[in-house]
């Protein structure tokens, strides 16, 4: 399996970086540690800062993610620090490249707690990395908050100290169930079919979507997992095409997938009336130049946030950022806003219980409170999952990328249901 995107897709709203990420492939990224004598149960003066540790790929598979991660660190603890930091101290951040290997995030974690004396540590991108570094993490008795680690097999470690401020990866297609089980049965698609890329990303909402939507009587045409390489889409794409299923769920993580299944589709005259992929519909220009503007209407996607997001929080964040990088709303990658939240979340537990304590933090974030995130609502349940956290639908229509689920909420238009031909 291609360990590629294993937490998400990579955003499209993608901002140019600041001039603070051309040097993101510079092995070490932030202040230096030397002086900092801060420990795991927040020791340090008054005056000390707080020194933060992360480790992000900010060279190898991950790296387009990582970058951004790293912008949303660095954008929050700006917007921290000039508000008077957390708790009457400034925030300082050291970040470490681990070339998106799972090996040197181990290893980062291990420095960062044992030769920095960092007082807290934020995640990784991708569940591939998260698994990983939240074990150290968990050694050394640190919480460990993160926004890239949404996918089951972070979980099923069991491991007190995780919690992931985004949706669970599981959770991203639910606004679609919701929608479809809404209809009447006379409108619900008869059939569906389930190809998914062996990506933990990818399989756990496809699946649990199956799950959801066998029992109201649409039959399963087709379900299996294929192997994440291009050369590996043909075949699959080319059963579904032939099974020819009212409906389509697809578990891709990027744009070739879903541009192969696509091609495979128009190829053989056949047009789903439903198509949803996990991934791929998002990314803006590099989907629409590679599917055609045209081909593109109809197709549906799942995200948990955007710039154009109703939440007071996140419009301020938008704002803000829009104001010191340039650009527009739209651009803004999905990555950053997943960022920031988690040291949002960090900034109101730590001021709750008034100390730089791991111990009191994990506790505290244990205790059934809700937090507020640019994302939306945070509650963490007994595993670190995040079960308050919204989630959307996006379609395109017409050549724009709106969004159409959840039904009602003010941001979403009405869905283009059935999908229309290709090219039409």
């Amino acid at each position: 399996m291609r360990p590629k995107r294993s937490r998400r897709k990579s955003g499209v709203r993608f901002l140019s970086m600041s001039a603070t990420t051309a040097a993101a492939a510079a092995l070490v990224v932030g202040c230096s540690s030397s002086g900092s004598s801060t420990a795991v149960n927040g020791g340090g003066s008054s005056k000390t800062p707080i020194l933060i540790g992360a480790s992000l790929s900010l060279t190898g598979d991950f790296s387009a993610d990582g970058q951004a991660y790293q912008q949303g660190y660095e954008f929050w603890a700006n917007q921290v620090n000039a508000s008077g930091g957390i708790l009457g101290r400034k925030v300082e951040l050291k970040i470490l490249n681990d070339n998106s290997s799972q090996t040197q995030v181990a290893t980062n974690y291990q420095t960062l707690i044992n030769a920095d004396h960092v007082a807290l540590t934020f995640g990784p991108f991708s569940s591939l990395l998260t698994a990983p570094a939240s074990a150290v993490a968990h050694r050394y008795g640190y919480a460990f908050v993160e926004g890239a680690g949404g996918a089951t097999s972070v979980f099923a470690q069991k491991l007190n100290n995780v919690f992931d401020v985004s949706l669970p990866v599981a959770n991203e297609l639910d606004p679609f169930t919701t929608w479809i089980k809404s209809l009447p049965a006379s409108q619900r698609p008869k059939t569906a079919a389930y190809p998914m890329a062996n990506d933990p990303f990818a399989t756990p909402q496809v699946q649990l979507t199956q799950s959801e939507l066998q029992p109201l009587g649409i039959t399963t045409k087709y379900s299996n997992i294929f192997p994440e390489e291009v050369a590996d889409y043909k075949a699959p794409a080319d059963d579904v095409a032939s099974s020819k299923p009212d409906a389509v769920v697809l578990g891709s993580t990027d744009v070739p997938t879903v541009s192969a299944f696509m091609s495979a589709f128009e190829q053989q005259h056949y047009n789903p009336k439903i198509f949803i992929a996990a991934a791929g519909p998002d990314q803006g220009s590099a989907f629409t130049s590679a599917v055609g503007v045209k081909n593109a209407d109809g197709m549906m996607v799942p995200d948990a946030w955007y710039g154009g997001s109703s939440n007071t929080l996140s419009q301020a964040m938008v704002k803000a950022y829009v104001a010191k990088y340039g650009g527009t709303a739209s651009a803004i990658n999905a990555d950053i806003a997943e960022a920031y939240s988690v040291g949002e979340v960090v900034d109101q537990a730590l001021t709750h219980i008034g100390s730089v304590d791991n111990t009191k933090l994990i506790s505290y974030l244990h205790s059934g409170v809700t937090l507020n995130s640019v994302q939306g609502p945070v509650k963490f349940n007994s595993l670190g999952e995040n079960l308050s956290a919204t989630a959307y639908i996006f379609q395109w229509q017409s050549g724009k990328f709106v969004q159409v689920l959840p039904v009602g909420d003010p941001g979403s238009v009405k869905i283009l249901y059935p999908k229309p031909d290709w090219g039409q």
